[in-house]
């Protein structure tokens, strides 16, 4: 007997059955959901705790996509046998699912959240990462946890010109784009995009065409899933939200003590003078606390924390004792007000005046230089600089065997170009010890391995394993574009011959706020109803963390090789996604220009500190001939040369040498492997057996013919040994070659 008590709710996406099955596992989660999407099936929870943590001042979402091998019919590798540590695509459909939802939790919510996608089964032709995206919507919308979705997911691809909503495996390897865009009806919330060099414009249709599907998705789920469920009375109510904002009366008395921040800038109160320039946000709140020297002078040493030092100021116990709260209470609404005031100071002065906090135009590049052949040893290095980030990229060339093989349940198996990024606490002048790298890390590595893959030469082209490391020195906002800009240099300092310089960008974007005072008297901050919107170029890291969109461009003089987008509002339209990427286009060639004047194309010549590899285009039907029996043959050049040798199905065979002559050694020897034996040529042969009737002669590697003792002198020969030994060598012309192959030699009609 089978379980039959749960509900079912299908549509079509991309041309296939989308299918949602709820109530049947998980019953316990706050929310939980089956996804079917072709034969793909992923279960994906949402559970919340019940209480926030005492003293937490921030909302603790953790998203995990699982990636369990039997659902792809395979066992894990390895001693264990068992999924271990995340694989790295697991980690980087963690960040697509937790990046579209963050932003549509509400203000005050500190409950820890958790959403769980396990892939139970895997279709090639239907995502499973899609899947956990639209799944983690539904647990959310159908739990009581407070969330303003729902939200949707798609993939795009691009084919002759036309738009493919989620396309198969066959689509995927013939497509010139991989778009992932997740987004409500309204609006879109997520991209994350790899390309072959399109323009701005059919990128720009692509994520209109990915969100007209989302819409109709999102739709679904509201208008069907949760509606059926609420009837059915399958929904619980969401939790109660703390009220949030600062008590006005509170807000007032903190607000006249604030500085007053100019259109230009921050005004030093020790000085009188404007201040502008490139700030970290620990230096620009250092600079507004000149202001409170002078109103708490007692606290003139402690000039690391705004906050710390309005905490210590003798407003929080008159405030504490005329507002009848706790002191802990107020230090934290002290703090709030100075944030709320700093933020909307930040964002008038961009709005209004059109100026950045460090002096910029809205599309204005911070100070641009760059730097090849740093490293002396390295195979290739790229020092990058743009204001205060700092990257540098390292090129290493390595064999095509040295590719990386992936044990996964999708279908890609070996990586020949691997990127990885690390941030080091230095970068940002904090004090952390080293780890392993963790999701940003992972996720901005593969950002700028997608941007440079389309321009890559091809491995008949240039048969290398290629690893590139990008070191961030000094960070200030954008530092994975950074990389992708370091790394173009690395690639064109080691000599790979690589399609086109490749730069970055970040753009931002600034919507205008108004200081509102709810019904229960406490002061918010809320976007203002059509109100202006700015969008920033070249982002610094405090334009990051007060804007409203990290929007993050890569590509050619040619076209965009890769976009990833995030957004910390309810979404932006259509039109001001048009206007940031043609903005973007502005910067990334005034970025690729500066590059260019450092080297403007890849090196003639490889390090010499780093491997030579010659390709050889062998008929595959020939690989056994090289490989020889039990691998004798090919193990033997590689012992007689020291070479390395690799060699693909499809009969490309890499040697890679460090030694010339090596080089050259190993090239002769598997020619002479392939070369086909002629009647009429001449050998230098060597006894490879003797029989009674004649002498084996090998007379090419691995081609032997039969040296009949008739043949062997102009004479009559009793015995074979009278004349050869084993191992001796003779010269020999081929007499003939019969139907099965086999080889008559002569020595006699040389002599």
């Amino acid at each position: 007997m089978r379980f039959t008590d749960y509900r079912t709710y299908k549509t079509a996406m991309g041309g296939r059955l989308l299918q949602f099955e709820i109530g049947k596992l998980a019953e316990q989660a706050s929310g939980a959901v089956t996804v079917r999407y072709g034969d793909t099936v992923v279960n994906v929870t949402a559970t919340m705790a019940k209480e926030p943590r005492e003293s937490q001042d921030f909302f603790p979402l953790s998203c995990d996509y699982e990636e369990k091998m039997y659902a792809a019919g395979k066992i894990p590798g390895g001693f264990i046998k068992r999924e271990g540590r995340p694989s790295e695509k697991a980690t980087l459909t963690s960040r697509l699912m937790d990046r579209p939802l963050r932003p549509l939790f509400p203000a005050g919510f500190f409950n820890e959240v958790t959403v769980n996608a396990l892939v139970l089964s895997v279709d090639p032709d239907c995502s499973p990462e899609v899947a956990a995206l639209i799944g983690s919507s539904v647990a959310l919308t159908i739990s009581d946890i407070p969330f303003d979705g729902p939200t949707a997911a798609v993939v795009v691809g691009y084919i002759d010109g036309r738009y493919i909503t989620n396309p198969t495996q066959a689509q995927r390897e013939e497509s010139d784009l991989y778009l992932t865009v997740a987004g409500t009806e309204k609006a879109v919330m997520m991209v994350e995009s790899g390309a072959n060099e399109l323009s701005e414009d059919v990128v720009l249709g692509a994520i209109i065409h990915a969100h007209d599907e989302i819409k109709k998705i999102a739709s679904f789920i509201s208008n069907d899933i949760l509606a059926s469920e609420t009837q059915l009375g399958f929904v619980k109510p969401k939790v109660a939200i703390p009220e949030v904002g600062v008590p006005e009366s509170i807000f007032k008395v903190v607000e006249n003590k604030v500085i007053d921040l100019s259109s230009l800038g921050v005004i030093d109160s020790q000085s009188g003078q404007t201040i502008t320039g490139e700030f970290t946000a620990r230096e620009w709140i250092d600079k507004i606390l000149h202001h409170f020297d002078k109103v708490f002078p007692k606290h003139q040493d402690d000039k690391i924390s705004f906050t710390r030092k309005l905490l210590q100021a003798e407003l929080t116990e008159s405030l504490a004792e005329a507002e009848e709260l706790s002191e802990g209470a107020v230090k934290k609404y002290i703090a709030e007000t100075v944030e709320i005031i700093l933020v909307d100071e930040f964002r008038k002065m961009v709005i209004e005046d059109d100026v950045r906090p460090d002096g910029r135009r809205t599309d204005e590049v911070r100070d641009v230089w760059a730097e090849t052949s740093f490293l002396p040893r390295a195979h290739g290095s790229g020092l990058f600089k743009r204001g205060q980030t700092q990257v540098l990229s390292i090129a290493a060339l390595a064999p095509l065997r040295e590719k990386q093989n992936i044990d996964g349940i999708g279908d890609e198996t070996e990586k020949r170009y691997m990127h990885h990024y690390n941030f080091p606490s230095y970068s940002v002048g904090e004090t952390r010890p080293s780890r392993s790298p963790g999701r940003r890390e992972i996720g901005h590595g593969a950002l700028a391995e997608r941007a440079l893959i389309p321009v890559l030469p091809s491995e008949e082209e240039f048969p290398y394993a290629i690893r590139v490391v990008s070191e961030v020195l000094s960070s200030n906002g954008s530092s994975s574009q950074g990389s992708v800009c370091g790394s173009s240099l690395a690639l064109m300092d080691a000599g790979v011959p690589i399609k086109a310089a490749v730069s970055g960008i970040a753009m931002g974007l600034i919507k205008e706020e108004e200081l509102v005072t709810t019904s229960s008297g406490r002061v918010v901050a809320q976007e203002k109803a059509d109100g202006r919107i700015k969008i920033l170029s070249d982002i610094a890291g405090l334009e990051d963390h007060y804007g409203n969109m990290d929007f993050k461009v890569a590509g050619t003089k040619d076209g965009v090789t890769a976009v990833q987008m995030d957004i910390k509002c309810d979404g932006i339209t259509k039109e001001v996604l048009g206007s940031a990427l043609e903005q973007a286009k502005e910067g990334r060639e005034h970025i690729r220009n500066i590059m260019n004047e450092e080297i403007t194309e890849p090196r003639t010549a490889l390090s010499q500190y780093a491997p030579r590899i010659e390709s050889i285009q062998i008929d595959p039907d020939d690989i056994g001939t090289i490989v020889g029996k039990g691998g004798k043959t090919i193990n033997g050049i590689i012992a007689e040369t020291g070479v390395k040798i690799d060699i693909n199905d499809e009969g490309l065979i890499s040697i890679a040498a460090i030694e010339p002559d090596g080089m050259d050694k190993a090239i002769s020897m598997i020619e002479l492997l392939l070369k086909e034996v002629e009647v009429g040529e001449v050998y230098d042969g060597k006894v490879t057996g003797i029989k009674d009737f004649g002498a084996f002669v090998e007379i090419l590697p691995g081609k032997e013919g039969l040296l009949h003792i008739s043949e062997i002198e102009n004479h009559r020969v009793n015995k074979v040994e009278d004349v050869l030994n084993m191992g001796d060598e003779v010269k020999v012309i081929v007499k003939g070659i019969d139907d099965r192959g086999k080889i008559s030699l002569s020595r006699k009609a040389l002599l």
